[in-house]
């Protein structure tokens, strides 16, 4: 049932990298119980809603006292809680990091932020574009003379933050089981996105990066690290970065039947040299390039849609898609020898374990009644 079966996971609802830090949680088998919002009692079940799967659902009043009482009984027999509020509104509510370690002091308590708890810019708002703007990641994004390019919303919410506190609480997990100690994680979408730009800092460090975006050896500036259109308007992608690769690139290409090619890391022929290779990859479809290249070492890949990444024949060997109510998703991931993790349960609808939850607490039918009928509480 995957490495994290048997931890509990508390999650305050919210949009985008919480889900996302709940829903890795859940492919490694953790138990996520999620509050939902009272008032969102009657939707139904979303399976499309990936980020939601393999939770179970008590809707509640954040703003009823009983309500809160409500949560904090469920913080006390939880190892971890997410919130992705705005910092001190779960303190408002209550349900801040004090009130909940005094009802748990082996509790992780993970935030998950754009700007982080502290700093000028922490009770802002921003989304995603914002974040990895401050940060530095956008600014390297993009075309040659052209603006810089959202690199959709990956960098920021999902892998800056999201997967940054699916990373912090396993550790923070790892090591409570040592000390009997919980603590709070501060993790930010600017200080994620950050992080992940190390390796481009570190060649900044040496000069050999410049500033300008669209010329360099990872940003589409190198003509043998990037992306080609073909004759039926598909795209492949080449990364012949070592010498061997890019030997056999020219030679899978014809490009330099003659040696007359300027060398591979003359940058001031990179512009040229790209031209030529477009030319080359636009004279075959992008199957015939498959090929000519898929499996080789000349580092290459066909630019596949979803649709087509489902069906392309190593993602299918490997299970990298799965289909679970007709929904196609990615499968968990990472794999593992002995803990393997299952596919989650598709998304509920809110509330829809209100009453179960609320037993497993030990609260008798009299108190549950009476949670639902205040509103504090509610079900499906």
């Amino acid at each position: 049932m995957g490495p994290l079966n048997g931890v509990r996971v508390i999650e305050l609802q919210g949009i985008g990298p919480g889900p996302f830090c709940g829903m890795m949680l859940a492919d490694m088998g953790a138990e996520i119980i999620r509050i939902d919002r009272s008032a969102s009692v009657g939707a139904e079940a979303n399976p499309t809603d990936i980020l939601a799967r393999g939770r179970r659902s008590i809707a509640v009043d954040l703003k009823n006292p009983q309500g809160v009482e409500t949560v904090l009984k469920l913080v006390e027999s939880a190892d971890a809680l997410i919130e992705g509020f705005r910092p001190g509104v779960t303190e408002r509510l209550g349900l801040g990091p004090d009130e909940c370690l005094a009802r748990n002091p082996r509790l992780v308590y993970g935030r998950m932020t754009g700007w982080g708890q502290t700093g000028s810019m922490a009770s802002a708002a921003g989304h995603d574009i914002n974040y990895i703007s401050l940060s530095g990641a956008l600014h390297a994004i993009g075309e040659e003379g052209g603006n810089p390019v959202p690199p959709l919303n990956l960098v920021g919410d999902f892998g800056g933050g999201g997967m940054l506190l699916a990373f912090g609480i396993a550790a923070a997990l790892f090591e409570a089981g040592r000390s009997g100690q919980g603590q709070v994680i501060d993790a930010a979408m600017t200080d994620g996105s950050a992080l992940l730009m190390n390796a481009v800092f570190g060649i900044m460090n040496t000069g050999r990066w410049s500033p300008q975006r669209g010329t360099n050896l990872l940003d589409g500036g190198a003509h043998f690290y990037g992306t080609y259109a073909t004759k039926d308007g598909k795209h492949v992608s080449i990364g012949s970065i070592e010498p061997q690769f890019y030997a056999l690139l020219l030679e899978k290409t014809g490009l330099d039947q003659d040696g007359s090619l300027p060398k591979q890391m003359s940058r001031q022929d990179w512009p040229q040299l790209k031209e030529k290779l477009a030319a080359v990859f636009l004279s075959k479809t992008r199957d015939e390039w498959d090929g000519i290249m898929l499996g080789t070492d000349i580092c290459y890949a066909p630019v596949l849609s979803f649709e087509e990444a489902c069906a392309q024949p190593h993602n299918r060997e490997r299970a990298t898609f799965v289909e679970a109510d007709g929904i196609k998703q990615a499968a968990p991931a990472p794999r593992f020898s002995r803990t393997a993790p299952e596919l989650p349960a598709a998304a509920v609808a809110p509330g829809a374990h209100s009453t179960q939850i609320l037993e497993e607490l030990g609260l008798s039918r009299e108190d549950i009644s009476g949670l639902l009928e205040t509103g504090a509480v509610a079900g499906s």
